[in-house]
């Protein structure tokens, strides 16, 4: 019900997840979970390997904009306060 919510606001259509702005928006989303579950259970190794596999496929997705559409990197950075 949420990924719908995110993918609505970000993509053209509510079956636009193929954007990279709506990937993008998901994996964030995901990360951001992931991270406050592991500040209560700081031993979840398996939790903290999925969450560097998310946070790299994030990064691929960020490098492939960047390559080709620097003004919507740009502003995808700031919108979800990636990096500062």
């Amino acid at each position: 019900m949420y990924k719908l919510k995110i993918i609505k606001n970000y993509g053209s259509s509510e079956y636009d997840t193929g954007n990279c702005i709506v990937q993008i928006a998901l994996l964030t989303d995901k990360i951001n979970n992931i991270s406050k579950h592991l500040k209560k259970h700081k031993h979840d190794f398996n939790t903290e390997r999925s969450l560097l596999k998310i946070v790299n496929k994030r990064k691929k997705i960020l490098k492939y904009i960047k390559k080709n559409k620097i003004k919507i990197y740009k502003d995808t950075l700031k919108q979800f306060k990636i990096r500062k």
